[in-house]
């Protein structure tokens, strides 16, 4: 063999060990498969009485609003709108529009989030802030907004969850003294015997076939609890949200071939170079953590701070400096379905979403805002953060991620790894609409509705 031909082959071994080396790293990187063991045991009474209990508008104040309004199968369990309207609306995502005499008084601050796997049990911290999250010193375990503390035991945070929007004055409670829970509310009277959340569950009980099946649920003819609902909400979401059997999920299991070579491209970078399961680990892509990343803000805010527009995510919860603009790393099962993304649904596309992560303070004083989907509302301060330059280097100065250089070829690859984390069987639910519901109260106006299975 020629000196020439010895330092080819040791240079193809060299690389064959390289790629070898690269491709055991990437492996050691990659989730485990998602087991069945990691949703809760299915009861079937539950989650039938919470399928009619998420698309009912008896919940709400003025019982015109239910859970799938903003949360609806057919819009990738959230509404396909950057931030949503609630009370004073009527339809769904892009079609909803203000009713005459009862207009919003405002939008909803936040990007209505998919409910995409949180029955499993890893997801032990909800909402954009994390508000509601698993705490050995909190009042049964679970940690609640302030003067919202559990009244009874709960079985996850998913059914905590369930229970505090049903509280919201712009989101299915009302204003005011619209109703009685609008006036509970507005008083602040939510707990306790009179509160909200034992009028709502009252009213619920009121309905034979409800109080019926929960008693069959629960083993006794005891006063229905706001809990009870809770637990009902949780099971059906839990059951009907699952979405685990991605390209992805199938590759994880051993079928290689459920990738094409884009899409194993893209796991490469996702894995590796571009850095994105530094926070969208594990099986379902998420950390479960908070990170600043420098998304725009537009709308109403939160009020943290003199200017109302202001939302400073886990820093208006925690109070801490370090925690500003950091919102919970969102799970990407599904996430074909869920646009737009972001806290505040500020881009419209995978790739917009993308080149931010790529360029954080680049982007975000180039924002386009024809990203934002926006119903028609008059409200003249939805830019007012974006339109503060001090408000904007405040936000830039905050990003926690490090730029990251990729050609247009990888921007590909990336989004195409990121479509093949759909389920898309799964992704519009498994019982979907039911056809009608026991308070005989109207269902969203959604077409092709099938009948109970």
């Amino acid at each position: 063999m020629t000196k020439g031909m010895n330092i080819l082959a040791a240079t193809c071994a060299f690389v064959g060990m390289a790629c070898a080396a690269l491709a055991q790293d990437l492996h050691s990187n990659l989730p485990k498969p998602i087991l069945a063991s990691e949703f809760p045991e299915a009861d079937i009474d539950l989650i039938v009485l919470g399928w009619d209990l998420f698309f009912d508008p008896i919940l709400s104040g003025n019982r015109n609003i239910a859970c799938a309004t903003c949360h609806h199968p057919s819009l990738g369990t959230s509404d396909g709108m950057s931030l949503s309207i609630g009370e004073g609306g009527y339809g769904l995502g892009p079609a909803r529009r203000p009713v005459a005499g009862n207009m919003p008084k405002a939008r909803i601050p936040r990007n209505a989030p998919a409910l995409y796997n949180l029955g499993a049990a890893e997801f032990t911290v909800m909402f954009h802030d994390g508000r509601v999250e698993k705490d050995a010193n909190a009042p049964f375990g679970i940690k609640m907004p302030d003067g919202l503390a559990l009244e009874r035991p709960m079985p996850s945070v998913l059914a905590a969850q369930t229970i505090l929007p049903i509280l919201s004055a712009d989101e299915m409670a009302g204003h005011g003294d619209e109703n009685p829970i609008s006036i509970a509310v507005a008083a602040e009277n939510h707990r306790g015997p009179d509160g909200a959340w034992q009028q709502l569950a009252d009213r619920v009980a009121t309905i034979p076939a409800y109080r019926q099946r929960f008693t069959k649920v629960n083993g006794r003819d005891a006063p229905l609890h706001i809990t009870d609902i809770g637990r009902a909400l949780a099971a059906f979401i839990a059951y009907e949200f699952r979405a685990t059997d991605s390209a992805f999920d199938r590759f994880l299991s051993g079928n290689t071939r459920a990738l094409d070579p884009l899409q194993k491209q893209g796991m490469s970078l996702f894995y590796g170079k571009a850095n994105c399961a530094t926070c969208h680990a594990g099986p379902f892509q998420t950390d479960h953590s908070f990170h600043a990343i420098g998304l725009p803000q537009f709308g109403p805010g939160k009020a943290h701070s003199d200017n109302p527009a202001h939302d400073l995510g886990r820093g208006g919860l925690t109070d801490h400096g370090a925690d500003s603009y950091r919102f919970r790393t969102p799970s990407l099962r599904n996430i074909a379905y869920t646009a737009p993304y972001g806290h505040d649904g500020a881009f419209q596309t995978l790739e917009a979403i993308l080149r931010h992560h790529l360029d954080p303070i680049g982007m975000i004083g180039t924002y386009d805002r024809s990203q934002a989907s926006l119903h028609d509302l008059d409200s003249a301060k939805d830019w007012a953060i974006l339109d503060s330059p001090e408000d904007v280097i405040e936000i830039a100065a905050g990003v926690e991620i490090e730029p990251v250089a990729l050609s247009e070829t990888e921007i590909s690859a990336l989004i195409a790894f990121l479509n093949a984390l759909s389920d898309v069987e799964n992704a519009k639910g498994r019982l979907k609409v039911p056809s009608a519901l026991p308070s005989n109260l109207p269902l969203d106006p959604v077409p092709d509705t099938p009948k109970r299975p």
